[in-house]
């Protein structure tokens, strides 16, 4: 598995869960509210997405309320095509982006700077 950079406002779902079942949270609620509760209903959106074991997680480490959950589709992006082996293509259709916006997410994220300590 190819290291990506966990961005700053994504850390604390990924240290609650991982990057697997963040990405299935984020895939789910990403750019909407979400209640998140330590004591979820049966009946919640959250648990049904990703169960109720990762949600008492999530609400553990980022707290109980309700929140707008990032999108963060350039980190998603990075680890389905180096992590997994998707296509741009398959990706743009998952993310609901195009491959344009795809392709400009991974070159975003490699580094362009020299190692001169290597």
């Amino acid at each position: 598995m190819t290291e990506i950079r966990v961005p700053a406002h994504v850390q604390p779902f990924v240290t609650a869960v991982g990057i697997e079942k963040t990405i299935d949270f984020l895939l789910a609620f990403g750019g909407s509210y979400a209640y998140l509760s330590e004591n979820p209903q049966d009946r919640s959106d959250v648990v049904d997405a990703i169960g109720r074991d990762a949600a008492v997680k999530i609400a553990r480490q980022v707290g109980s309320g309700s929140f707008r959950i990032p999108t963060a589709k350039p980190f998603i992006a990075a680890h389905l095509k180096y992590n997994k082996g998707l296509t741009t293509n398959a990706i743009a259709r998952l993310l609901h982006a195009t491959d344009v916006s795809v392709r400009g997410w991974l070159k975003a994220g490699q580094s362009t700077q020299l190692d001169l300590f290597g």
